[in-house]
């Protein structure tokens, strides 16, 4: 009965000689530690005083482990931009250094989530996991190590991938006036990369926190959540969350594309970044240049999208094609920001509010849209009817103008007013209703041919939806043929033509019934 007894006073003899053993070899070492005081705190920034060793963009800690990031290095003062909440601090609080930069999460765990820039989760769904994390401020790719954009990024929306091309890698504005559907574009792209091997990244800057659970929601109906990440910060946020959210939401992007695949972010958008940023230069006593904006207005963004790239095969051949979103006012595309942003990026889609109240969405004014790049990248079957097809528009939009003034016109010039109507009909697309490219070819070719001319102006939606439905017929060689050849061939050509022509054959007769029951169509315009 005493075995039990003897056999515990053995146990906790060894381990009270265990302990007194450890506490004989430790040694205590002493780790300095700087230790700074809050001077005064105000709306997004606070000054703080004694970090002699703080470095630029070094990551500090508040009480309540509010983060901040030391912004700018007087010799009497250290201005910090605060990334959280300031109720609780006060003049005379701690604050120490962490000897790092601001990072954030990557990795395959942050697909499907929605995050804010510091990596915290958003709407549930637990804890982030990633193996690595990046520095939000990274050095852009150096030249040698880019290669030219050569495969097109298909948006699925005709209009742009048929007149306004984006190529993998490229960095492409979209710009206009408030509510004409900027944000709709970006999230049809998105939703046109189901299948197409490319990851998304979406990174809404002030939004309204309705306006980010619409997006969300759409996405994750959609099932594009798969391949997605969402970076957000909400209007209500400090504005410091704001101004590090695109460089955050690039280094998740940058690390799949260093993994050697083909990334799509979109910034939604850069005129909120801009005004948080001004905010926070006025706040720290920055001097104000045009429109109060500090002088490195372009800097902030010129090294944004730089990082936007196509890399060389021998370093994994991944691409980063960025859409920054750009918000003007009054149609003026002249502006401070939107000057810079077109002078950054390799081309603008401008949407027209005139257009938008017309009905006709996407809103895309083409002759004010251009592609510097993407042109190049563009599958042989576009480039082989994109050209005459914007001469056509081009042509139409110039005698439409003209034609308002209810002069009369020659047979000539109401050909081309009916051609053009045609070509905006089938340029019309609704919302989350991407088109694939066999549909858009078939599309094209018939409106070159001018198959549509015939059907009457009220049906050209079911007839253009009859086109698309018998262009699942196209074989799937033909299909390939139309994704890789560098040239379309007269067979494949004729081949799809005939197809078009059998699919609107049902709608041409109604033009001619409704042609002799109004000898005179062009007093209508």
């Amino acid at each position: 009965m005493n075995k039990e007894p003897e056999s515990l006073k053995k146990f906790f003899d060894g381990a009270f000689a265990g302990i007194s053993q450890a506490r004989q070899a430790f040694t205590p070492k002493l780790t300095p530690r700087e230790v700074g005081t809050i001077i005064s705190v105000a709306t997004g920034i606070a000054k703080v005083s004694g970090l002699p060793g703080v470095g630029f963009d070094e990551l500090v800690v508040f009480p309540g482990d509010v983060l901040g990031i030391a912004f700018n290095l007087d010799p009497d003062e250290i201005g910090v931009v605060r990334l959280g909440e300031y109720w609780h601090l006060h003049a005379g609080d701690e604050v120490r250094r962490t000897g790092r930069v601001m990072d954030v999460v990557v990795g395959d765990g942050v697909l499907g989530r929605v995050i804010d820039p510091l990596g915290r989760p958003l709407y549930g769904n637990g804890s982030v996991t990633g193996g690595r994390r990046l520095p939000v401020e990274r050095v852009a790719p150096h030249i040698m190590d880019r290669a030219p954009v050569t495969v097109p990024l298909q948006t699925g929306i005709k209009v742009i991938d048929a007149l306004v091309p984006i190529g993998r890698g490229q960095r492409e504005l979209i710009l206009g006036d408030r509510q004409t559907g900027k944000t709709a574009i970006a999230i049809d792209t998105i939703l046109n990369q189901r299948g197409q091997n490319v990851l998304c990244v979406y990174c809404a800057i002030g939004q309204r926190a309705s306006s980010v659970a619409k997006a969300v929601a759409t996405l994750r109906e959609k099932g594009a959540m798969d391949y997605t990440v969402v970076v957000v910060t909400e209007g209500n946020d400090p504005p410091g969350l704001a101004y590090i959210a695109p460089y955050a939401a690039t280094s998740i992007a940058e690390y799949f594309m260093e993994q050697g695949r083909d990334v799509l972010i979109v910034y939604d958008d850069l005129t909120h970044h801009a005004r948080a940023y001004r905010e926070l230069s006025l706040l720290l006593r920055r001097p104000p240049g045009r429109e109060a904006f500090p002088g490195d207005i372009f800097y902030i963004h010129s090294r944004l999208l730089e990082r936007a790239t196509h890399l060389r095969r021998e370093l994994g051949g991944g691409s980063l094609t960025a859409l920054p979103i750009i918000e003007t006012e009054a149609q003026d595309i002249s502006a401070y920001i939107p000057t810079n942003l077109i002078s950054i990026t390799d081309g603008q889609i401008y949407l027209s509010p005139s257009l938008f109240e017309l009905g006709v969405l996407p809103a895309v004014d083409v002759g004010k849209s251009v592609s510097r790049v993407g042109g190049k990248a563009q599958r042989a079957a576009y480039r082989a009817v994109a050209g005459d097809l914007k001469l056509a528009y081009a042509q139409f939009e110039e005698l439409e103008t003209f034609a308002r003034f209810g002069a009369r016109l020659d047979e000539d010039t109401r050909k081309i007013i009916e051609h053009g109507q045609r070509i905006r009909a089938c340029l019309k697309q609704s919302e989350f209703t991407p088109v694939s490219v066999p549909a858009q070819i078939a599309v094209l070719l018939a409106l070159t041919a001018e198959l549509f001319d015939r059907v009457p102006l009220d049906q050209m939606t079911v007839a253009e939806h009859a086109l698309s439905e018998a262009a699942v017929d196209i074989q799937v060689e033909v299909g390939e043929r139309l994704a890789t050849s560098e040239k379309m061939s007269d067979k494949d050509r004729n081949m799809i033509i005939q197809i078009a022509r059998q699919a609107l054959a049902p709608f041409q007769p109604q033009r001619k019934a409704k042609a002799d029951s109004n000898p005179e169509p062009d007093e209508k315009l």
